[in-house]
């Protein structure tokens, strides 16, 4: 966009029905010498990605803020009322901690009762697994939850679920951005709230969730005589702080200490940089409250709940915070064993991850002939495989390397609350059994591989910045490397060309799967390295996987010194 339709983006915005606050900081962003401030926030609208609605909170079309959410909401509203014409609609709604959530929740209930829409309204806040349990448990055709999930404190955003308590996917995300686009002025907005259609959901809620949660478990025995187990939880300052204790407690856990320092919502996250648990500064206080208690399982949620993370005890004694991928694992590889246990596993399960998420998932599920799925990054694709499979197969879980999981189908999105409370029943039934789960891992990596994978996220700033992205996304796709690193490219796969493109012999073939822009190279010591643009943020992200096999359980350490030096250098490619 040129500066000239910046300019005239940002005097349309001025002429609007706009608050004075607004007004005047548009103005004062027209008047500075340095017009790049004007240009990030008018340059493009925001739009839904593989997280929804997501930006820097402020004044501007590329801001979050209660224009843009009404705007989205009044998208929302009328392809709801174009969908669903002479039904009742119903819409839940909840939030998590952040800056201005309650206005942006209040401001999305406005405008759905100003149409006509009947809300749902959680009365305090509540994570993400909740709102999406909640869409089906009473009928809903959407649901909105208000969170920028683990991304810094100046974000805010708008998750948008459809009837089936999923994340909005094409070809429905895409057309509520055309009635977005349709709405040229405020005025366009339907902005008084009609508060007869408004019903709140209260506190009662949770314990039917919470009995759902309960259902998943699979080893009330183990957690019998392990109740008094030492366990940590930290919500960093989010929603969760309620229910995964609560989760815990349910499952029979007595002895949960949460952090306190983070323990009440807070959108300022004071005690961390970023409350995102793949950071492992997030768990400082966590890991020290775990030493002070000696427990078992340290466990952190982000602030809406649906990431989780945790850290366990390794041979030393120390803690060793697990990756998303080892934590998706483990929970992999209890559940399948456990099942097959029990009798369970009638060849009509199945288990689904991301194509950037650890391969061992697969190998775990074909040993315990297990049907399993790869999806498209984004957990609102593993819950469209649900949606398909619904009735036909049966669901066991899935996850993706971002720390999110989720077992069951009654939600239908990452559930932070219910895989702790997995996570802490499988530390209890191998401590049962005088394992620990570094002994787990070690046993995975012995029959199937030692994997270690890696992510490293590159951030560029402003329209410069996305563009950036791009050019490279595009030198990768027209000057294919033949080597990475010094090591051979065997096989390219390009999800949005729909092309797996064979090195070696130099031939194409097509790809069943969605399109996405996404780029994986495979190497020819058995490496694998995926590109992928963010779809929220100028920002692109390389997911490394590299493995070896593992001969034994004291060569765990060594191992695993190889691998990270295979990422180190592949690292270095990238970076």
């Amino acid at each position: 966009m040129t500066d000239t339709l910046i300019t005239q983006k940002a005097e349309k915005w001025l002429k609007s029905n706009i608050d004075e606050a607004s007004r005047l900081e548009i103005t004062r962003m027209m008047a500075a010498e340095d017009q790049s401030e004007l240009v990030d926030c008018f340059y493009k609208d925001l739009e839904f990605g593989t997280g929804g609605l997501r930006g820097v909170m402020g004044v501007g079309s590329n801001r979050m803020n209660v224009y843009t959410v009404g705007m989205a909401t009044q998208g929302l509203a009328n392809y709801l009322l174009a969908s669903f014409p002479g039904q009742e609609i119903k819409v839940a709604i909840t939030h998590d901690n952040r800056i201005n959530n309650t206005l942006f929740a209040e401001t999305t209930a406005n405008v759905l009762t100003a149409n006509g829409i009947h809300v749902l309204y959680f009365r305090e806040l509540r994570p993400t697994p909740m709102l999406s349990f909640a869409i089906r448990h009473f009928g809903c055709k959407s649901g909105v939850m208000v969170t920028a999930s683990h991304n810094p404190k100046e974000y805010n955003g708008y998750k948008a679920y459809w009837e089936d308590g999923a994340q909005i996917v094409a070809p429905h995300d895409k057309s509520i951005i055309m009635e977005v686009q349709k709405i040229d002025s405020f005025d366009k907005v339907k902005w008084e709230k009609n508060e007869s259609l408004i019903t709140y959901i209260e506190e009662d809620f949770d314990l039917i969730y919470l009995n759902e949660v309960k259902k998943l478990s699979l080893s009330p025995e183990a957690i019998l005589t392990q109740k008094d187990m030492p366990i940590v939880f930290s919500p960093i300052h989010g929603a969760s702080g309620k229910m995964v204790p609560a989760a815990l407690k349910v499952f029979g856990f007595e002895n949960v200490h949460v952090v306190k320092e983070q323990a009440e919502p807070d959108g300022n996250f004071p005690t961390v940089v970023y409350p995102n648990p793949e950071e492992p500064e997030a768990l400082d206080m966590a890991l020290q409250l775990g030493r002070n208690v000696n427990a078992a399982l340290v466990l952190a949620c982000d602030p809406d709940g649906d990431r989780y993370a945790a850290a366990i005890l390794n041979e030393t004694g120390a803690y060793e915070l697990l990756n998303g991928n080892q934590a998706g694992v483990i929970l992999t590889e209890y559940l399948l064993s456990k099942m097959q246990e029990q009798g369970r596993l009638t060849g009509e399960h199945f288990m689904v991850s991301t194509i950037v998420t650890t391969d061992l998932i697969h190998e775990i599920a074909k040993a315990y002939r297990t049907k399993y799925y790869s999806t498209l990054t984004g957990f609102k694709n593993i819950a469209m495989v649900i949606r398909e499979k619904e009735g036909k197969e049966i669901y066991i879980a899935g996850g993706e390397e971002s720390f999110g999981f989720l077992i069951g189908d009654f939600v239908r999105d990452k559930d932070g609350v219910s895989a702790c409370a997995l996570t802490a029943e499988a530390v209890a039934y191998y401590r049962s059994k005088g394992k620990s789960l570094i002994d787990v891992l070690a046993d995975i990596y012995m029959k199937h591989g030692f994997y270690k994978e890696a992510l490293i996220s590159v951030t560029k700033k402003g329209k410069d910045g996305a563009e950036q992205i791009q050019q490279l996304m595009h030198g990768f796709r027209t000057a294919r490397p033949t080597h990475i690193n010094g090591i051979k490219v065997v096989k390219i796969v390009d999800v949005q060309e729909s092309i797996e493109y064979d090195v070696v012999n130099n031939a194409e073939t097509p790809l069943l799967l969605d399109k996405s822009n996404v780029l994986q190279f495979y190497l020819e010591d058995g490496s694998k390295i995926s590109a992928r643009p963010s779809g929220t943020e100028p920002k692109i992200k390389y997911y490394i996987s590299v493995h070896e096999p593992l001969p034994n359980r004291e060569a765990y350490r060594k191992v695993e010194e190889s691998l990270n030096r295979k990422i180190e250098a592949l690292k270095t490619f990238f970076e």
